[in-house]
């Protein structure tokens, strides 16, 4: 009944750029903040991009500031996350999740505040 499915997952050569995208079901996002995650082989996932869910606010992980940008359509009731200049160490299976919060912190990502999960798409960038 509630449901986020991720899209727009592939793979590209450093240097491309893909575009994810997060579509709700059974709930509105324009209630909550929303980030991405991902997840690479190996390592424990970490959040790298949040949005809040009405002034618009936005955080990165270092990692990814200038070349990530997280936005939402309320609308369509639809997150995502525009991915540029794409590295190697991007690779990785990447999560939208909704948060039980309605801003997102301004200096980093709490996993724990993130109650509602999709099943991931896979980013892959050639090394």
């Amino acid at each position: 009944q509630l449901q986020l499915v991720e899209s727009g997952g592939g793979f590209t050569q450093p240097g491309g750029s893909l575009r994810l995208s997060c579509a709700a079901s059974g709930l509105t996002l324009d209630y909550y903040a929303i980030a991405w995650f991902r997840q690479a082989p190996g390592k424990e996932r970490e959040g790298i991009s949040c949005i809040s869910t009405s002034d618009g606010y936005t955080y990165h992980l270092p990692s990814v500031e200038g070349r990530f940008a997280i936005s939402r359509d309320n609308a369509k009731n639809m997150v995502f996350l525009q991915m540029n200049y794409l590295k190697p160490e991007d690779t990785a299976v990447y999560y939208c999740a909704a948060s039980t919060r309605y801003y997102c912190s301004p200096t980093a990502i709490f996993p724990e505040a993130y109650g509602r999960w999709g099943q991931g798409t896979q980013v892959t960038v050639s090394s």
